[in-house]
Parts: C-alpha cells; sequence; structure tokens
C-alpha cells in the first residue's frame, strides 16, 4: 500500500482579528528572532566578548532589523527573485504583509548596517560582525519554520518516508510540469487551509487532494536545522572557547559554513515558481558561492591582521 504522507494544513495566522488584519507567524518569528539574537549578544557583551556594550545593544539590534534585516531582506527579494515585478510595480516594495525576503539580501543588509554603525561609534566592523553572527542563525531558524507553516519553499519531489504534501504546490508552476494538471482554483487561495477547504467543499475532499499532490521533502526544516540552530551552536561555541579569535574569523566562518549548508540542503529544496538555473546552479546555490569568497576574505583578513588585534 502507498505511504499516507502527513497533508500540510498549517494556517500561517496565529490570531485572526479581521478578514484582513491578524498576527501571522512569520511576522512573529521576525520579532522573536530579534529579541533571541539581542539575549546572544548581551550574553557575550557581559563576557567581554563583544565590541558593543551590554547597554548599547538593545539599540543596535533595532537598527539592525529596521535596516538591516527587513529593507535588505526585502530589496533583496525584489532584486534576486522578483526583478520583473519589482520594475513593472516598484511600490510592490512596501507590500511587506504579501510576504517576499530574501536571507542573502537580509545578511548584505545586516552587513552594510553594521559597517555605518562601526564607523560612526570608532569600533571594529569585524568585531561587531564576530558577534552578531553568533546570534543571528537563531532568526534563520525561526524564519524558516515559518516558511514551513506557510507552506512554502517546500522540497523536491522524494518518496522517503517522512515525505509531505504542501496543498501551496498547486499554485507552483512547476507543478505541471511534473505531471500535474491545472486547476479552476479563485486566485484567493494562497495557503493550505483554504486549498483543503476548498477540495472539501467543490472537489472530492482531501482524498482527492492527496492523490494529485507529490510527496515532497519538508526542505524548511531541514534548513532551519542546518542553517539556524546547527550553526548557532558551532559559531557560538567557537566564539566561547576562542575569546582571543581575531577579529573577522568568525564572521568568516559564518558567511562560510552558512553558504556551504545552503548549497548543499539547495539540492533537495524545489527552485523558487519560474525561476531559471545559473550555470546549472539554482539561485540560491548561485548566490552562495558569493558568500563563500566573502567569508574566505574574512578569514584571510582577521588572520593577516590579528596582531593588531585590540585586547
Amino acid at each position: 500500500m502507498p505511504l499516507a504522507y502527513y497533508l500540510h494544513d498549517l494556517n500561517p495566522k496565529l490570531i485572526q482579528f479581521t478578514d484582513t488584519l491578524g498576527i501571522q507567524w512569520y511576522g512573529l518569528a521576525y520579532v522573536t528572532g530579534f529579541y533571541l539574537t539581542y539575549l546572544v549578544m548581551r550574553f557575550l557583551a557581559r563576557k567581554g566578548l563583544s565590541q558593543i556594550a551590554e547597554k548599547d545593544v538593545g539599540d543596535f539590534i533595532t537598527g539592525v532589523a529596521l535596516f538591516g534585516v527587513i529593507l535588505g531582506g526585502r530589496l533583496g527579494y525584489m532584486l534576486l527573485y522578483n526583478w520583473d515585478e519589482f520594475i513593472r510595480r516598484p511600490w510592490i516594495f512596501f507590500m511587506l504583509h504579501q510576504g517576499g525576503m530574501a536571507s542573502h539580501g537580509g545578511i548584505a543588509g545586516v552587513a552594510l548596517y553594521c559597517l555605518w554603525y562601526a564607523r560612526k561609534h570608532r569600533i571594529s566592523w569585524t568585531g561587531i560582525g564576530d558577534t552578531i553572527v553568533c546570534g543571528a542563525p537563531l532568526g534563520i531558524f525561526l524564519g524558516r519554520i515559518a516558511n514551513f507553516i506557510n507552506g512554502e519553499l517546500f522540497g523536491r519531489v522524494t518518496n522517503v518516508s517522512w515525505a509531505m504534501q504542501f496543498p501551496t504546490e498547486l499554485l507552483h508552476e512547476d507543478f505541471m510540469k511534473q505531471g500535474g494538471e491545472r486547476l479552476p482554483m479563485p486566485d484567493y487561495l494562497q495557503h493550505s487551509p483554504d486549498i483543503i477547504a476548498w477540495f472539501e467543499k467543490y472537489r472530492g475532499g482531501r482524498a482527492e487532494l492527496a492523490n494529485i499532490l507529490h510527496p515532497r521533502h519538508p526542505s524548511q526544516l531541514y534548513e532551519a536545522l542546518g542553517e539556524g540552530l546547527l550553526l548557532t551552536a558551532a559559531l557560538l561555541l567557537i566564539r566561547v572557547k576562542w575569546p582571543k579569535a581575531p577579529h573577522g574569523i568568525i564572521t568568516g566562518l559564518f558567511f562560510l559554513f552558512y553558504a556551504v549548508i545552503r548549497i548543499a540542503l539547495e539540492g533537495v529544496r524545489q527552485p523558487d515558481s519560474g525561476s531559471e538555473m545559473i550555470m546549472g546552479l539554482t539561485k540560491g546555490q548561485f548566490f552562495s558561492t558569493f558568500m563563500i569568497v566573502a567569508g574566505l576574505a574574512f578569514i584571510a583578513f582577521g588572520w593577516l591582521t590579528r596582531s593588531k588585534r585590540a585586547a
């Protein structure tokens, strides 16, 4: 008998006040991620392992959230993954409620904000980086969990026993390329519970829906563990065990480890709808190669300037 795969039916809305107003898991993930990063940075500051004083961590994280992660992540998504629509309708940049954030853009935004902050306060840019990268992956972890709850960024088709079926696959243009049939669903169906409810009302219910969906890797959970928890644990351990590490080394390790993990896990992640390959790589893999170069550059800089490190 065929396996009865888990049918994703999670609601992206934690609390719904009105038809258009509510609290979504994605937004809660961002807020919680910033708070956890704040706690990690405060912990390192208390141990004397931070360029930023404990009393200044709160203001720093607020700036990182607004100008680094949110603006950088949104602009990165527009430029890297949604360029055509962004050119036609540039005002969609401000439609944050519709989703669309790029981790590569968020990381670049945070790096630029840290550079500005370092110059303003006359402290080491790479030293700031060595602190924030120890907590930032916790935000990535929560973001990937939110991706899973939203039923987005799912994995490739597979037959592993823990595979899952995502109703949002029907909204992905590659669904038909994999043998699916275009269904006359209304445009307002965007999330798993809505699609399931529509099938239960107008089609054969969950049974028919499960019959036409492909079992897929829950790649969001893989990325949450790899890019999030594993990376946080590794960097925080190195930071505490190597307190006199030259500025830039741990920042470089973050870029390097994140890129390697991302490239590996992209192999089981379904490319974005309509996304073209670049030199045989997905966009996520291709952009991650630049992070490897950046990581090696930070490590080399830190090692070559280690004698200049402040006590």
